[in-house]
């Protein structure tokens, strides 16, 4: 009975990681930034698409609500690849990701991207550590940078079907 138990807890925590990454995009698509920040651990961390860094939830804030002040950036369609802990307290996900400008119904290639987060369970509740948002370039590999375009424009018309 232990490890049915041991299984079950371990699917729940796997299941909570993920629905705080589909949180944390909503919150993104929804240009919400005090939502994003608030998944944040009071130390945590992001590192953008252009290399920027903000680090505690202030700065994730302050970070987010300048750019959603400026423009509406577009949306992410996201696609998790790996789910996993790497403690009992701490989890990797990784997943990939294209942005779809508002109103349009393509992926933009050259803003496909790879997404790893860190997340950190405090209080029986997880939130992220760390959220790195890295180009998904495939230098040399045009083939690689297709298809993940591929898969990820056959996500978004999932998604809106």
């Amino acid at each position: 009975m232990e490890n049915k138990i041991a299984v079950t807890a371990l699917h729940e925590d796997v299941l909570a990681i993920q629905k705080v990454y589909e949180q944390l995009i909503n919150c993104w698509n929804e240009m919400n930034s005090k939502g994003y920040a608030d998944m944040f651990t009071a130390d945590g961390s992001i590192v953008g698409f252009d290399g920027s860094q903000a680090n505690s939830r202030k700065e994730i804030y302050d970070h987010l609500s300048a750019i959603f002040a400026d423009h509406a950036p577009a949306k992410f369609v996201t696609i998790i690849r790996e789910i996993r802990l790497l403690s009992p307290s701490v989890g990797l996900l990784r997943a990939d990701a294209g942005m779809v400008p508002r109103y349009e119904q393509e992926i933009n290639p050259k803003t496909n991207a790879i997404q790893s987060l860190i997340a950190v369970k405090k209080d029986q509740r997880f939130m992220i550590a760390l959220f790195q948002n890295t180009p998904a370039a495939f230098h040399g590999r045009e083939e690689d940078a297709k298809k993940l375009t591929n898969e990820l424009q056959q996500q978004l018309q999932k998604e809106s079907s």
